[in-house]
């Protein structure tokens, strides 16, 4: 009897059983700083930025220092990218979408506005 409700408890607690680990769909094709790259369907451009081995995507206001994901839920603004043109989006919130064109956020986003 100990034998089957072990059995049963390791069930329960195996992950795969939690999450249906099924891929959902194709991959998604988008592209960062001109580099072609995929991404599971629904997967944030941050977490298949990570998975591609890339930990930096924007760079500070002063200083230029490389930022990447710091809290991953949407709370520090650390993760800015620009996609399609449109700066400040965190890349932790943002799936990633087919033909998107992610690219490396310099400072606020907004150089156009910087006066001489």
């Amino acid at each position: 009897m100990f034998r089957r409700l072990r059995r049963h408890a390791d069930r329960a607690r195996d992950p795969r059983r939690l999450v249906d680990a099924r891929p959902l769909g194709p991959p998604v094709p988008f592209t960062f700083d001109g580099r072609p790259m995929t991404a599971p369907p629904g997967q944030s451009l941050a977490a298949a930025l990570w998975a591609a081995g890339i930990l930096s995507w924007r760079t500070t206001r002063v200083g230029g220092r490389p930022r990447g994901v710091f809290c991953g839920i949407g709370q520090c603004f650390d993760c800015l990218v620009t996609v399609n043109g449109r700066p400040g989006r965190r890349a932790c919130l943002v799936p990633a979408a087919p033909g998107d064109v992610v690219t490396t956020q310099e400072g606020h986003g907004h150089a156009d506005l910087d006066t001489p």
